[in-house]
């Protein structure tokens, strides 16, 4: 991340407070969808937020904080987690969620900031790490629920069954650059579920993984 200057002039002043801390990381947000990492500025982002980058910085103790803050609440409310009332339809819901919001500008910025050397950052490392948990946490009843409902064979542990959800989408989007969309998401669903119907997925065990770019689920 850069500290070049941005052009002079700042946007509609937008306050204090709970106003000014969300006018702040949606600004950030946009930044980094629009200039990247290593081109963001603390003043940039005070100047589409409308307000001082001494304000920033009373709130925020460095720039890598406020980037971690930004995708931390982004993200944490960009995917809703659905109850159709079978896990077919919760799935295909979550995948196709992860996929509209993964091929977005905001995930492809946050796609590669996660797989850039921006992640050796202690904060940016920890966010990171924070997100990709909470993600699997709020999306474990999907499984369950499916386990209580006879739907899934006991015992199936829902961090595997959603890493192997995401995994054919995060390979198209990380590796092969071949198109993802709704009908990916589908066949996504489709192997998770083989998966899981032919306990085919690794069992259950009390320390969850914590790396790899998974900030869409």
């Amino acid at each position: 991340m850069t500290s070049i200057e941005s052009p002079s002039g700042r946007g509609p002043a937008v306050g204090r407070g709970n106003k000014m801390r969300a006018a702040v990381l949606a600004a950030t947000i946009t930044e980094l969808t629009e200039r990247g990492y290593a081109t963001l500025t603390v003043e940039g982002v005070a100047q589409r937020a409308g307000v001082h980058k001494t304000t920033i910085y009373r709130n925020w103790k460095t720039a890598d904080g406020l980037v971690a803050d930004a995708l931390a609440g982004h993200f944490a409310t960009e995917i809703p987690i659905p109850d159709t009332g079978a896990v077919d339809g919760d799935l295909r819901a979550l995948a196709r969620s992860l996929v509209a919001t993964m091929t977005a500008p905001a995930g492809r910025a946050l796609l590669a900031i996660a797989l850039s050397d921006a992640m050796r950052l202690p904060q940016l490392a920890q966010a990171k790490k924070a997100l990709f948990e909470d993600r699997f946490r709020r999306a474990e009843p999907v499984v369950t629920r499916a386990v209580e409902r006879g739907e899934l064979p006991a015992g199936t542990d829902p961090a595997e069954l959603l890493k192997a959800l995401v995994a054919p989408v995060y390979f198209r989007l990380v590796f092969t650059e071949e198109p993802v969309d709704e009908t990916t998401a589908d066949r996504a669903v489709d192997v998770a579920l083989a998966a899981a119907h032919a306990r085919a997925l690794p069992t259950p065990c009390r320390t969850r993984p914590t790396a790899g770019p998974h900030f869409g689920l």
